[in-house]
């Protein structure tokens, strides 16, 4: 099977850490949110490539970690709103002004107060895991590719940045290097102007050969449509982005979780439906698109029912996905929002490898050639040269 062939969508990735996400926006359980994370790094250790974007995971889990950091700072710094009994130490107190009632500098810190911060600085970390891990097996190009018709410039246009940005890094380096090879300063004001103009002409050049060619291939020409179905389309794609809006805000929320989910369904048809019928503007054709087979709607099932199963283990056991800071009490392992989370292995145990193993060496496999003639092939030397070996001569029918 080709590497296009079993490669997955790029949008059920998103779909499937997405999910993700929502999951570990419903809890501040430490143990659940390292469950989620630890799910989403073994999904990325087995199903990612070798592509420049696969390495996203570990910068987005750096990220995470000094989030982590941050907010524990500012707990120390500017208090945290939970009273606790349990003090750490205590810091010199500024004092403010009256109009900065609410905020303090320093003073008494807590046990309760760091842990509800650790909690919550824990809960955002697990949230940019799973987005750096749709980053690292989503090929960007591919998701672009994906797009629906009525987006189709959007897509051009970010293809384009991020097609045009390595240029002119690239532009960069080569002229800076041509400049110290010649003997030239390569750093400084006046270096910069004179790399500067070199990359700016040629950045100029190639954008002029783009838009020729964009014009060649026929961009932004349109098919006519009637004034009816393009208002009808930007009433359907703009109610339908604010019911998205909308319901997402309430699946993230705890209050919210009742009209979250069927704001979000209907804002997702009410979007899908504007931008089918903003495709019709569109008369370009598609080269061999990604089809959404069986596995992506397993792998993005996945993730929409580790979200789900979160969402009704929520409404049923509250205090088991929010462990109180105050009274300091240890977080146990709820089972059924762990199993749920669970449920996010399923793209790894899904993730189809081609098979590594030694192939055999005789008669299985014409194009593998024999042992005893590899040295002299990697050597450059004919395996039939004279004086290597005794050659068999041909039987006389096999030379009629």
């Amino acid at each position: 099977m080709s590497d296009r062939a079993s490669a997955l969508h790029a949008g059920a990735w998103w779909v499937w850490a997405l999910g993700l996400a929502a999951a570990a926006s419903r809890t501040t359980n430490p143990l659940l949110l390292a469950l989620l994370v630890g799910v989403a790094g073994y999904v990325v250790a087995v199903c990612r490539t070798s592509a420049p974007w696969s390495r996203a995971y570990g910068a987005f889990l750096r990220l995470g970690l000094a989030v982590i950091v941050v907010r524990l700072v500012f707990a120390v710094v500017l208090g945290s709103p939970i009273p606790g009994t349990h003090t750490v130490f205590t810091l010199p107190e500024v004092p403010l002004p009256d109009w900065a009632r609410g905020v303090r500098l320093g003073g008494r810190v807590t046990a309760e107060g760091l842990v509800f911060a650790l909690y919550d600085g824990m809960k955002l970390a697990a949230l940019l895991a799973c987005v750096g891990a749709a980053n690292a097996l989503a090929s960007p190009a591919r998701l672009l590719k994906s797009l629906p018709g009525a987006l189709y410039e959007v897509g051009v246009a970010v293809v384009v940045a991020m097609t045009f940005a390595p240029h002119l890094v690239a532009d960069v380096r080569r002229l800076r290097a041509a400049r110290r090879l010649r003997g030239r300063p390569d750093r400084g004001a006046k270096a910069l102007l004179k790399v500067g103009l070199p990359v700016l002409e040629g950045a100029l050049e190639r954008s002029v050969a783009l838009a020729a060619a964009m014009d060649a291939r026929g961009y932004g020409r349109t098919a006519p449509v009637r004034p009816a179905v393009r208002r009808l389309t930007s009433a359907l794609t703009l109610g339908g982005l604010l019911g998205v809006c909308a319901g997402t805000y309430g699946l993230l929320g705890d209050a919210g979780a009742g009209y979250g989910t069927p704001l979000l369904v209907a804002g997702l048809a009410a979007a899908l439906a504007g931008l089918r019928l903003g495709g019709r503007r569109s008369v370009r054709t598609r080269y061999r698109p990604d089809r959404f087979g069986p596995r992506a709607w397993l792998v993005s099932g996945s993730g929409v029912a580790v979200a789900a199963l979160m969402i009704w283990a929520g409404s049923g056991d509250a205090a088991a996905l929010h462990p109180p800071a105050v009274p300091l009490t240890s977080p146990s392992l709820p089972l059924w929002p762990a199993a749920a989370v669970l449920c996010g292995l399923l793209p790894a145990v899904t993730e189809s490898r081609p098979a590594t193993g030694r192939k055999p060496t005789a008669g299985t496999d014409a194009t593998t050639p024999e042992p005893s003639s590899l040295p002299r092939r990697r050597a450059g030397i004919p395996a039939g040269r004279p004086g290597s070996g005794p050659r068999t001569r041909p039987a006389p029918e096999e030379t009629s």
